[in-house]
């Protein structure tokens, strides 16, 4: 069951090992190609290896610096992004509910949280939809409240109505909750 719990709330890294491969594939390919060209005594195909082995050691040599820094700074931002991908948890925006037994798992999408607690937070706040957002993460909620203008949001009662919902979730974790009250009202609402 963990497994399955594990496969639903984690992000599978097979999409970024097959670009990795696929470029190394490509890449050794090419290498394949010039070295048997150049064995057969035929002209390179792009650039010799020899020369094109001269050129990265001498690299700085007539290349601007401007047009070096930045492919310095790409062939960094690709190996930052492999680096990453490996390295992060590479979580999806779900949760699971825990006590639903041993051979059952529930696992629900940050957005049906999200849009659960935007209900019991607008019926604390007394507010239309349109005037409370929820942003649901791993460890934190965050509820955005804008009032409407002239009428007080009792800012504890909406934190009280949220945390009652999540704690009838029964996620795992238990995500912290954060209200924010605009300081700004809503006219007409």
């Amino acid at each position: 069951m963990r497994k399955i719990v594990y496969r639903e709330t984690h992000s599978s890294r097979a999409v970024v090992a097959t670009i990795a491969a696929v470029l190394v594939i490509v890449m050794a390919a090419y290498g394949l190609l010039e070295s048997a060209v150049h064995a057969i005594g035929q002209p390179a195909w792009l650039i010799q290896p020899t020369l094109a082995a001269e050129r990265i050691i001498a690299l700085p040599a007539g290349v601007p610096p401007l047009l070096l820094g930045a492919g310095g700074a790409v062939t960094a931002m690709v190996g930052l992004f492999f680096l990453l991908n490996a390295v992060l948890p590479g979580r999806r925006a779900r949760h699971v509910m825990a006590g639903t037994g041993s051979h059952t798992a529930v696992v629900v999408d940050d957005e049906v949280i999200a849009s659960a607690l935007a209900r019991s937070a607008r019926l604390a706040a007394n507010v239309t939809p349109e005037q409370v957002m929820v942003v649901v993460s791993q460890r934190q909620v965050i509820v955005n409240v804008r009032p409407t203008s002239g009428v007080p949001v009792a800012e504890t009662a909406v934190l009280a109505a949220v945390q009652e919902e999540l704690r009838g979730m029964s996620l795992v974790p238990l995500p912290e909750v954060r209200v924010n009250v605009a300081a700004t009202g809503v006219i007409g609402a």
